[in-house]
């Protein structure tokens, strides 16, 4: 049996975080939450599990979600790692003009069957 896909999720909004968690876990993925960089860099940092792709907001209470990918990206160990970030509308300026780091980008609010197609897509999974 394939183990589950381990997907963190990095939302300062609680109701977010529940709702991502309860469509993804119904689709057979292994969820952590994190409302914070620094809860998200505690994760990350546990070389034991690992997350095969994050979901990442950009507006956190501690800073913003493109410092956290910016890391990841200059880090060899998270160079690759699968980032879909959750926007809002009007954050498009910001992303264009980051490059968006090589993430992918989902703007809210997005259906179940969009938010799961994405990250299928990106973690290179084919659909049933």
């Amino acid at each position: 049996m394939i183990p589950p896909r381990r997907v963190l999720v990095v939302d300062d909004e609680p109701h977010i975080g529940v709702v991502l968690r309860i469509q993804l876990e119904a689709r057979g993925y292994e969820i952590s939450l994190a409302r914070t960089l620094r809860e998200a860099r505690a994760i990350l940092a546990d070389r034991a599990s690992p997350p095969d792709a994050l979901l990442l907001d950009l507006h956190l209470p501690d800073g913003s979600g493109l410092e956290l990918l910016a890391e990841l990206r200059r880090a060899p160990a998270t160079r690759r790692l699968p980032v879909l970030v959750l926007t809002g509308d009007g954050d498009e300026a910001v992303l264009v003009s980051s490059g968006a780091l090589g993430a992918g980008v989902l703007t809210k609010p997005f259906s179940p069957s969009k938010l799961t197609a994405r990250l299928g897509e990106m973690l290179g999974e084919e659909r049933a």
